[in-house]
Formats: structure tokens, C-alpha cells, sequence
């Protein structure tokens, strides 16, 4: 993955209390800023997965789902797979 430089302006003192907090740490800036960076993407993708799993339950629950025989015959005219992929090798799609 490329990587980029980001800029951003914080108090002095502050730079210099997290740079000794990563020292401590056996770290440098760069790196617990990434995991901090990681840690918060991963947090965010984990409570949209967590929402996206409650409403479809709640759709579960009102009855608003679709027969399994009518969602395999749509994949099927679509040409998808049982496996999840499309039948055309050029347009391997998971």
C-alpha cells in the first residue's frame, strides 16, 4: 500500500508528552499514531458491521426477506454461482 505524509498542527507540549509516552512504549510517534489510526477504522467498521447484523434481524423479524428460491434464481440470471462468484473467469467477483 502506498504511503502518504499527513500534517497536522498540536500544542507543543503535548508533542512532547506523547513523545515521551512512545519512548516509554519502546515506539516512536509514527507508530502509535497508525495503531491509533487502525484501531479507530477497525472500531468503525466493526459498529457499522454490528448495525448492518441488527437491521437485518430486524427485518428478519418483521418477515421482510426474500424465499431462498427466489434469491437463487436472481444470482442465477445474474450469473453468480452458488459459491458467490460469476460464472465468466474474467469477472471473478466475491
Amino acid at each position: 500500500m502506498a504511503q502518504v505524509n499527513m500534517s497536522l498542527r498540536i500544542d507543543a507540549e503535548l508533542k512532547d508528552a506523547f513523545m515521551a509516552a512512545a519512548k516509554s512504549m519502546d515506539r516512536n510517534g509514527s507508530q502509535l499514531i497508525r495503531d491509533f489510526m487502525r484501531q479507530t477504522v477497525e472500531r468503525q467498521h466493526n459498529t457499522w458491521f454490528r448495525d448492518q447484523v441488527a437491521a437485518g434481524r430486524q427485518q428478519l423479524e418483521r418477515g421482510d426477506v426474500l424465499p431462498h428460491d427466489m434469491v437463487e434464481s436472481s444470482a442465477a440470471a445474474s450469473g453468480i454461482t452458488s459459491s458467490g462468484y460469476f460464472r465468466d473467469s474474467s469477472r471473478v467477483i466475491r
